[in-house]
């Protein structure tokens, strides 16, 4: 089997399509990798083109000598849009993929059609959240990504098949670039900005999910167009433990988009 790949300043980047339609791509969060939108990749692909892939230096894309930052990533988003030949698209990030979906916006907007964010921030201003990723930098070596694998990926499981795929993605990342990531969304803060974001987005958050909310509410208040759903009973965890409510979601979201902007897609 062929595996996709494209190459950004000598590191293969590992990436998936399925569907057409609407593209959607989405940003997956450190440690994690595209495996983690292994629902939406099944079941959104019947009414959208959407693209996964491996952010560098996690899952299968290659190691980055250069550090892993939201300007690159969202670099190596825009030639996977040269590449696939796509000139719009809906952006989705889920947790901290959502902050690099939030630089996106802001860099970028005349690429974007708008963005979705599950679970996500534009900043880190609670000790629990700076706790939690202080914790998860320090686990970001060689002789322990396994147990923060398992911490991580147990947390995102509905099932066993998916409990083993999600970790056998995880560890095939680089501990070096994994760490990167999670330092660089320690210290962003981008909240002064969301006012210059004219994009819409999607705020999905889970109503159980206490530490996130209140960064729902910020992005709530401050983004000019933005709409906030609240998923009844359900924890951060929303692309694999709430599947069907996300894709309602998100279905709505664009086609309320499509009624509005006839033309534009």
């Amino acid at each position: 089997m062929i595996v996709p790949k494209i190459i950004s300043n000598g590191v293969e980047l590992y990436y998936e399509v399925k569907g057409e339609g609407v593209p959607i791509i989405f940003i997956h969060p450190p440690l994690l990798s595209s495996t983690n939108f292994t629902y939406q990749l099944e079941h959104l692909s019947k009414k959208y083109q959407i693209i996964v892939f491996d952010i560098r230096g996690h899952g299968r894309s290659g190691y980055s000598k250069h550090p892993v930052t939201y300007p690159l990533i969202v670099k190596d988003v825009l030639l996977l849009l040269e590449t696939l030949k796509i000139k719009r698209a809906f952006f989705c990030g889920y947790s901290t993929g959502g902050s690099v979906l939030l630089e996106l916006l802001l860099l970028h907007p005349e690429r974007a059609f708008g963005g979705i964010i599950i679970s996500g921030m534009s900043e880190v201003n609670d000790w629990k959240l700076k706790l939690k990723i202080a914790t998860a930098i320090r686990l970001s070596k060689k002789k322990t990504i396994g147990i923060l694998a398992k911490s991580i990926v147990k947390g995102n499981s509905d099932t066993r098949n998916i409990s083993k795929k999600l970790k056998k993605a995880s560890v095939q990342g680089h501990p070096v670039n994994i760490q990167q990531y999670l330092r660089y969304s320690m210290l962003f803060n981008c909240t002064e900005l969301l006012t210059k974001i004219e994009a819409p987005v999607l705020l999905v958050y889970g109503s159980k999910d206490k530490t996130f909310l209140p960064y729902a509410q910020i992005l709530h208040s401050k983004l000019p167009n933005n709409e906030l759903v609240i998923l009844n009973q359900e924890q951060h965890h929303i692309p694999t433990k709430a599947p069907h409510k996300l894709h309602e979601a998100i279905h709505q979201f664009i086609q309320a988009y499509k009624m509005e902007n006839p033309f534009m897609i």
